[in-house]
């Protein structure tokens, strides 16, 4: 992918949040969904694709066979090992959804700009709201 999307001119910043979506994708993929064809013994797979649109907009997508659940941020404790993925492609992303098909398969899909980005990742996710102002004022009479 990183390579297929340098040649077609897309900016360096732009190459790394479609590399981090697509990891995010494929381990959702991996860990709650269930292969495609998971019936026929030996035809499970999980599909990954992207593509430039005439717009400019990069869309990413991974397709599997469902899972238990519809793809949702969560809402992780600070001491949680997961669950932050949705979390870090939406700051990321222009847009995300999921996408069903006729056969039972779900298509999570993300599309990114191609231009440059205009401010940092970390001015894209919001900080937590915590007022340390007035957190020591009753140490001091």
């Amino acid at each position: 992918m990183r390579e297929q999307l340098r040649m077609s001119g897309v900016s360096e910043s732009v190459v790394d949040d479609a590399v981090l979506i697509l990891s995010e994708l494929l381990s959702n993929a991996c860990r709650h969904g269930r292969p495609l064809g998971a019936g026929e013994i030996g035809t499970g797979e999980i599909r990954a694709a992207w593509r430039i649109d005439a717009t400019g907009r990069l869309t990413v997508e991974v397709t599997d066979g469902g899972g238990p659940t519809r793809p949702v941020p969560a809402t992780p404790s600070v001491t949680a090992r997961g669950g932050r993925g949705l979390n870090i492609i939406s700051a990321l992303a222009q847009a995300w959804g999921v996408r069903d098909g006729a056969a039972g398969e779900v298509t999570v899909w993300v599309t990114v700009a191609c231009g440059p980005r205009h401010d940092d990742f970390a001015t894209r996710v919001a900080p937590p709201a915590i007022d340390f102002s007035t957190a020591f004022d009753d140490l001091h009479p």
